[in-house]
């Protein structure tokens, strides 16, 4: 264990030197009272340390203490609805422990509670031959979660013993004798360092949605399950909101939210919002499958930086155990000041806007780790981690450098709109400049496994958007009425994609999911009206009477339709549509 003395603070960052022994990315303790800190760069002797916590008061020749471990997560029971700082500190822990509401310095609270049992139930015996990600049993961690216990990293052999029982999780629950005779002890506890991936056997083409219940994801902008999307949105545009919807409605086993450099007021509104918000899949809270890291913009700086790795690794845990996890890192551009901060401090030459030349590979790192994989051992589980990271270009600009960085790596654009949350549009998502580069490889599975012509009802109603946005361009010119009755009709249509389709209330207990199957129905409806609407013209219909069809306003009901009286809804506005149509050809324009 190296030892050595600081030399140089500068806010976070400490200079210590007589650290030649110590390795890059070690978890030092600094000073007396042992605050918690990482190696970011050697010079010779000296190491360069960015401490995860207040350095106020810190001064030349106080002590500086190597662990010889990188920082590394505790993964085991205890996890699930879990609130973390960014460095796995137990927040709820630390309250009890000091006392306070307040952040102590130096205080160390173990991540997993060392005191709870656990009921494990063994799923293998002695003699069992097992090797590294096999499971060898569970734990029922809360009533919708059950954790496996996996053969750690790297061992491989039989089972000497092992036993079902009630333990805690630094208990012995058996022993793998390895090929060289030797005894591997067995808990239900593992640690894994947060800058490294965890290990799989290969990972699965990305063909299949991750199913949100969002109208305008599910249908236009699809994540694929194993995806990695960003949510790039200036100040009050619904980023927030948007990932909370999404962490309430995907199909995902596991949610893990992590609140980075955010402000307290809205870490304040998940963490009330998540335990009381009833999860629609189990009928339980929604924090009986969630894990929360809340590191708000008034904690240390460098803490931001280890909070996506945190909890990332996490994430890769869960999927591990054949989860499908879906992680919303909010958000990735306050993660980055921090690195801006820490890259200016070590003096290094800054990038575009000062952040460091490696702000691109970073995020790359980060977005990478996400994907739907085969796990290691031999049973193979699959499992999905999918990365939904929000970006807050300053004054909605993402030409500025973490949006550009960020889209360069993420398959899925949801480009959220002031101007569409001004006019009360949620999810404010543009249909115009969001886009999603798996449309292509999930087109098979939307086609066999929702409807045949899906893709192709979804192009249809896009055009009719996009032709929208070019007849507005006239209309403000030259007004309404130097439009063609059919261009009409196109203004009228895309009015009902965006009022009826696109616009969703998360508020509605019916509206705030919808199934794929009455998705592919609205969008049939809303695409039916309009070549309804075109036969009808060609056949001498005024255009003044079929914008005020009956149908029309029946139509925009059907997102508030029960899901079991989707069909026969369906059928009755079908049917509504052609008779009151009918009626309007060979009626004279008044």
């Amino acid at each position: 264990m190296s030892t050595g003395r600081i030399k140089k603070v500068a806010g976070p960052l400490v200079i210590a030197e007589g650290m030649r022994d110590a390795n890059m990315y070690d978890v030092v303790r600094v000073s007396e009272q042992r605050l918690i800190g990482e190696i970011i760069e050697m010079h010779g002797d000296q190491a360069s340390i960015q401490v995860y916590e207040e350095t106020q008061g810190l001064g030349p020749g106080e002590p500086v203490e190597s662990t010889d471990v990188p920082l590394s997560v505790e993964l085991g029971p205890g996890l699930i609805s879990s609130i973390y700082d960014g460095i796995q500190r137990p927040l709820n822990k630390i309250m009890e422990a000091t006392n306070s509401n307040l952040l102590s310095r130096g205080v160390e609270v173990p991540a997993l509670d060392r005191d709870k049992k656990w009921d494990f139930v063994a799923t293998v015996k002695a003699g069992d031959e097992v090797e590294a990600g096999d499971i060898i049993g569970t734990v029922q961690e809360t009533p919708v979660v059950v954790q496996k216990i996996m053969v750690p990293y790297r061992v491989k052999g039989v089972i000497a013993d092992i036993a079902s029982g009630s333990y805690t999780v630094e208990d012995v629950i058996g022993h793998v004798k390895t090929e060289d005779g030797t005894l591997v002890e067995l808990k239900l506890m593992h640690k894994w360092p947060v800058r490294q991936g965890r290990p799989y056997q290969h990972k699965l083409p990305p063909d299949m949605p991750l199913v949100t219940g969002q109208r305008v994801v599910d249908a236009f902008f699809p994540i694929a399950k194993g995806g990695v999307a960003a949510i790039p949105g200036p100040f009050g545009s619904g980023k927030t909101v948007t990932q909370h919807q999404l962490a309430k409605w995907a199909e995902a086993d596991i949610v893990v939210y992590i609140g980075c450099g955010e402000r307290g007021n809205e870490m304040t509104d998940v963490l009330n919002e998540f335990p009381e918000l009833k999860d629609p899949r189990t009928g339980e809270s929604l924090m009986q499958r969630t894990v929360l890291i809340a590191n708000t913009s008034d904690m240390p700086v460098a803490a931001r930086e280890a909070s996506i790795y945190t909890g990332i690794t996490m994430a890769e845990y869960f999927r591990d155990m054949g989860y499908s996890v879906a992680l919303m890192a909010d958000s990735t551009s306050r993660w980055a000041e921090a690195l801006r901060e820490m890259s200016g401090r070590l003096e290094e030459m800054p990038g575009e806007e000062g952040y460091p030349a490696y702000l691109g590979s970073r995020l790359a790192q980060f977005y990478e780790r996400a994907g739907r994989v085969v796990s290691i051992g031999k049973e193979g589980r699959e499992g999905s981690l999918s990365a939904i990271g929000a970006v807050s270009p300053p004054g909605g600009d993402i030409s500025e450098p973490v949006s550009q960085a960020t889209l360069r790596i993420v398959k899925v654009f949801w480009a959220l709109d002031a101007s569409l949350a001004y006019q009360r549009h949620f999810p404010a998502i543009n249909w115009l400049t969001s886009y999603s580069l798996y449309l292509d490889d999930m087109e098979k599975w939307f086609n066999t496994n929702v409807e045949e012509d899906w893709m192709e009802t979804r192009r249809n109603l896009m055009i009719l958007l996009q032709e929208e946005a070019s007849l507005n361009e006239i209309v403000k010119m030259v007004g309404m009425d130097a439009l063609s009755p059919r261009d009409r009709l196109k203004m009228e249509a895309a009015r009902s994609i965006r009022e009826d389709f696109l616009h969703q209330n998360s508020f509605d207990e019916i509206d705030t999911y919808t199934s794929l199957k009455k998705q592919y129905d609205l969008m049939k409806l809303v695409y039916l009206f309009y070549e309804t609407g075109v036969d009808a013209l060609d056949k001498g219909a005024s255009i003044g009477d079929i914008v005020k069809a009956e149908v029309r306003e029946r139509i925009g009901r059907f997102k508030y339709t029960l899901e079991e009286n989707v069909d026969e809804e369906y059928a009755k506005i079908q049917e509504e549509l052609a008779r009151e149509f009918g009626g309007l050809i060979g009626k004279e324009d008044l």
